[in-house]
């Protein structure tokens, strides 16, 4: 890979940057609170932000690209983001000391891919509206869930590497990194094949047909998983990776007694799984066509995170039946209080505070300080992480979600 002189230098001057944010001992202290927070230890409140609208985050330009080599600009764009948010929202992100190399791995998928109609409201946006076309309609459109073959490429992942390497040798150790865990929600693809509403109706006239054809596709995932095994592409995840849809997974519990180095192994590492469309469904219909499927999936890691959007308040019960389970969403649509008296200190409360206030035509800090103060005090003596996620919109205004952080960090270092 030949990358320009001029692209080299944009992406060395980061890395210097980066370099001395990672430095800082605040990390190591930092990543010591959220190893107490996963391990289930008396600890403040953790804060995490992630799935930022950064296309409405950019001010002064410091967001803007600046590389010509198109690989170049996606390299630039991870650093450019992870160094804004550190200066402008960091809560309580940790900045890595190396620079990550992903494998280059290809899928041949699931044999069947989204048919939609594509609404936009905003064309700087990647948040639109769909209308799924369906794909699924009979039981023998099982068929057409297919079992993926995975292939790693290794010739050119060397050569991105090399070429990282070179661009980083004196600021920043390059790394190789695989599969650190995988999101798993195999309902949220069912339902772009199926449709949302012919899928819920058919957990209660086709019961036979929603059970078979998911677990089909559960098929296809572990086929999937013993790949990725096979080929050795997993990379440990107890630090600062995104667990499921909370925060970091630094963990005493983590790898098992049994890791080889060389060889990690999905019982070294954190999975999850997320059903999100089941927000409106019994904990018994949850149980028969989500999780007792998922837990063929979910068996398989060292420690688990379970849920996203959907409200899990009424179903802490059901999910106690996963016996790996450590952290469990409660999304803005729950009951803090209920929520947080199912939870006890039994598991993480990944609580998620709405980002509706950062859409409204009026910032409102105030009210965004009680609600954050009160879902705290109900949920207090769980053990707590609040993610803020899901941001749509800011209105333009990268300073509300500023603002936003610094209310959340204020409230929580006073816990």
């Amino acid at each position: 890979m030949r990358i320009p002189p001029h692209d080299q230098d944009i992406l060395r001057r980061l890395g210097e940057e980066q370099a001395r944010i990672a430095a800082l001992p605040v990390h190591a202290e930092k990543a010591e609170l959220w190893r107490r927070l996963n391990d289930l230890e008396p600890v403040r409140p953790m804060v995490w932000i992630n799935e930022i609208c950064w296309n409405e985050m950019n001010v002064d330009d410091e967001l803007t690209l600046r590389c010509t080599d198109p690989w170049a600009r996606e390299v630039e764009q991870g650093l450019r983001r992870l160094l804004y948010q550190w200066r402008h929202l960091p809560a309580d992100m940790i900045v890595s000391d190396y620079i990550p190399c992903w494998l280059v791995v290809h899928s041949t998928g699931f044999g069947i891919t989204e048919d939609v109609d594509i609404v936009r409201t905003d064309p700087t946006s990647s948040v639109v509206s769909r209308r799924f076309h369906r794909q699924i309609v009979e039981p023998e459109d099982i068929e057409k869930i297919k079992l993926p073959v995975v292939t790693y490429d290794a010739e050119t992942t060397e050569e991105r590497y090399e070429a990282l390497a070179a661009i980083f040798r004196d600021i920043l150790p390059v790394r190789k990194v695989g599969f650190k865990g995988t999101w798993f929600a195999p309902w949220d693809e069912l339902i772009r094949w199926w449709g949302v509403q012919e899928a819920m109706m058919d957990l209660v006239l086709r019961p036979e047909m929603v059970n078979a054809i998911i677990s089909r596709l559960v098929d296809a995932y572990l086929c999937e998983l013993d790949q990725w095994v096979e080929l050795n592409l997993l990379t440990r995840n107890d630090d600062n990776t995104r667990i499921g849809s909370g925060g970091y997974g630094y963990t005493s519990q983590l790898p098992a007694r049994t890791y080889n180095p060389a060889h990690p192994l999905p019982h070294d590492l954190w999975g999850c799984a997320t059903a999100q469309i089941f927000s409106g469904v019994s904990p018994a219909q949850h149980w028969e066509f989500a999780l007792r499927h998922e837990l063929r999936w979910l068996s398989r890691w060292g420690l688990t995170y379970y849920g996203c959007c959907e409200p899990l308040d009424l179903k802490v019960e059901m999910l106690r039946r996963i016996p790996n389970l450590r952290k469990i969403s409660m999304s803005p649509w729950v009951d803090v209080a209920r929520g947080a008296e199912a939870i006890g200190r039994d598991y993480v409360f990944s609580h998620k505070p709405t980002p509706a206030y950062l859409a409204e035509d009026t910032w409102r800090p105030e009210l965004v300080r009680a609600t954050l103060r009160d879902a705290l005090e109900k949920a207090r003596g769980c053990n707590v992480e609040l993610i803020m996620k899901d941001i749509s919109t800011v209105r333009y205004q990268p300073q509300r979600l500023w603002q936003w952080e610094k209310i959340a960090m204020e409230l929580v270092e006073r816990q």
